[in-house]
């Protein structure tokens, strides 16, 4: 047992397993949040934007208690490029080879996004190879990447390029080609986010790798340890632990009803040309759940952080109107559009019994379900599962060509992975590892497992 009374789980040498993990394209820290929740320890997190950086030093670096990073002293706590990392310190990561448990990787998804351009001449479409660079240099036993579906999906072919006789390979299809010729056995899958509790329909591509000389012969060639069966296996229990219901998803109206702004509002102390909502009475299960404290304890807060409203003019509010007398939960026909007099941007009116559509970095892809305005930051996070103690910082928005490097709140939320599937994968992976045959040849220091986190958003 550790000191304070837990049980260590032991892998089959009878040995404790240390869940560590570095988090690497880390964006705001939603993965990170979810594998600390499950148990895992972070040692640090890797993201060069400086808003998402912000935002991840404030929640899991600054903190006094409760889920943070134990950051190493030889690394400036600072957002950092992975390239960067890999040439500043190249010693640091060869001294955690043979220690690491797990890479997770995120890489950036713009590229190949299927609401994007897809363009495949994106530079943002090779950042994977740096990921590669690190599992090449670390060399730990699991590797864990997500991300959009696009990834999985081939690019069409390009104007002017000749003839492809074969179907192209898609991104996933490198990562995973690459991954095997460094000794690892692949398994991948689309998740449905709404399975794990988080109120949108969003799917989400996970490939997961695992050193073949840690698989019994019969894993090398079968899934009899498939980590999604796990997954799947551990959904039902994972919500009723969290008072959800594995019935029915949870609606937006189930999710957001508190943070209304008929709830009352005052005037933006961030930013006082504009107004923030404050909290409603709590109600259901899942609003319980965002506003609990790191100790489960409901947070006696009056005003929910990050809750700006935006200010709308006022065309753009009676075009809202429009639209949510239409059909709710469903995306317009250009022809609609054009008769109602609302243009050609695919803003969805949401239905309040329904969860929430896929969110985005753009907010105004979505309409309130009962209110003609866009969502707020605050009800963003909500809506990925983020906990209301879980604060934002930086820009709220960004456009113009800047748009391209900046990482504003909203953004932040919407490229983020939803923290209610990280910790679900977190546990997930934890009964995996203890499920690996732990061969004699290995080198003794897999006795101190890690968990090398790349990625996330």
């Amino acid at each position: 047992m550790h000191s304070d009374g837990k049980k260590v789980k032991m892998n089959n040498n009878s040995e404790p397993i240390k869940y560590t993990y570095i988090d690497l394209f880390a964006g705001c820290g939603g993965l990170s949040l979810g594998l600390m929740k499950s148990g895992w320890k972070g040692l640090f997190g890797i993201e060069k934007e400086i808003n998402a950086f912000s935002t991840l030093k404030h929640n899991l670096v600054d903190k006094n208690d409760g889920l943070k990073f134990e950051w190493p002293d030889w690394l400036p706590v600072a957002a950092h490029d992975v390239t960067t990392l890999i040439d500043n310190y190249a010693d640091k990561l060869q001294e955690l080879r043979g220690t690491v448990t797990m890479v997770v990787g995120g890489p950036p998804c713009q590229g190949f996004s299927l609401r994007g351009k897809r363009d495949i001449n994106d530079h943002r479409n090779r950042l994977f190879e740096h990921y590669l660079d690190i599992v090449e240099r670390v060399s730990p036993t699991l590797v864990l990447l997500e991300n959009v579906h696009g990834i999985a999906v081939p690019f069409k072919q390009q104007a002017g390029e000749q003839e492809i006789k074969k179907p192209r390979p898609t991104v996933a299809d490198e990562i995973a080609d690459s991954l095997g010729r460094l000794n690892y056995r692949v398994y991948n899958s689309l998740v449905d986010t709404s399975a794990y509790g988080i109120p949108q329909t969003r799917s989400r591509y996970i490939m997961i790798g695992v050193k073949k000389n840690y698989l019994s012969p019969n894993n090398q060639m079968n899934d009899q340890n498939d980590p999604f069966s796990i997954l799947e296996e551990l959904q039902k229990r994972f919500l009723a632990e969290k008072g959800l219901s594995a019935n029915l998803p949870i609606t937006a109206q189930a999710a957001l009803s508190d943070l209304e702004r008929k709830n009352g509002v005052q005037k933006c102390k961030e930013h006082p040309r504009f107004q923030e909502g404050l909290y409603g009475k709590p109600n259901g299960s899942y609003q319980l759940l965002m506003r609990a404290n790191e100790d489960g304890t409901i947070s006696p807060r009056k005003i929910p952080d990050s809750h700006r409203f935006a200010n709308h003019r006022e065309s753009t509010v009676e075009n809202f109107k429009k639209l949510m007398q239409c059909e709710r939960g469903i995306q317009l026909s250009r022809e609609s559009r054009e008769v109602l007099g609302v243009g050609n941007h695919d803003t969805i009116p949401l239905a309040p019994n329904k969860p929430c559509h896929t969110l985005t970095t753009l907010p105004d892809d979505c309409i309130h379900y009962s209110e003609p305005r866009i969502f707020t930051v605050r009800e963003y996070a909500r809506v990925q599962s983020f906990p209301d103690w879980f604060e934002f910082r930086g820009k709220y928005t960004t456009g113009g060509k800047v748009r391209k490097n900046e990482c504003p709140r909203y953004t932040q939320v919407g490229n983020a992975v939803p923290p209610l599937l990280g910790e679900a994968i977190g546990l997930a992976l934890k009964s995996f590892i203890g499920k690996l045959r732990l061969t004699p040849d290995l080198p003794k220091d897999i006795q101190n497992l890690r968990l090398v986190t790349i990625g996330g958003k």
